[in-house]
């Protein structure tokens, strides 16, 4: 068995799969609609998807009165450049932050929470922020 999509609800899977793409690299998936978007990691890789769910709403990190239901994590070289970026492209960041020295978490256009970890850090402690733990991997 081998995992080949993460999907997330949203309103708009076009506007988020292009949030995703200018904030990761990755490229759009070719056949992206209006009901179903995408990037994927390469030929055959991981995709992480976006679908159109009418009446959607966002989570509301760190409340759980619209629970996250998932995360995603990401490392970077340099969190305050890689969150000057992303906020320029629409991401925002919570005033919650559990532990700013070692993650950060944003959400993403939609809502959606995710974290930025040092790539640095995360390599010498061979842990994975998870936006409230750290779980070792």
């Amino acid at each position: 068995m081998q995992l080949s999509a993460i999907t997330l609800d949203c309103a708009d899977p076009l506007a988020l799969a292009d949030f995703y793409h200018r904030a990761t690299g990755l490229p759009l998936h070719p056949r992206n609609h209006a009901e179903f978007a995408g990037v994927v990691r390469a030929e055959g890789g991981l995709l992480i998807g976006f679908q159109r769910v009418d009446g959607y709403r966002a989570p509301n990190w760190p409340a759980q009165d619209v629970p996250q239901q998932l995360h995603l994590d990401f490392d970077v070289d340099d969190l305050g450049a890689a969150e000057a970026r992303l906020l320029a492209l629409g991401a925002v960041r919570p005033e919650q932050q559990p532990d700013p020295e070692r993650f950060l978490v944003l959400t993403d256009p939609a809502g959606h929470p995710f974290c930025l970890s040092s790539r640095v850090a995360t390599v010498a402690t061979g842990s994975v922020a998870t936006g409230s733990v750290t779980a070792a991997p």
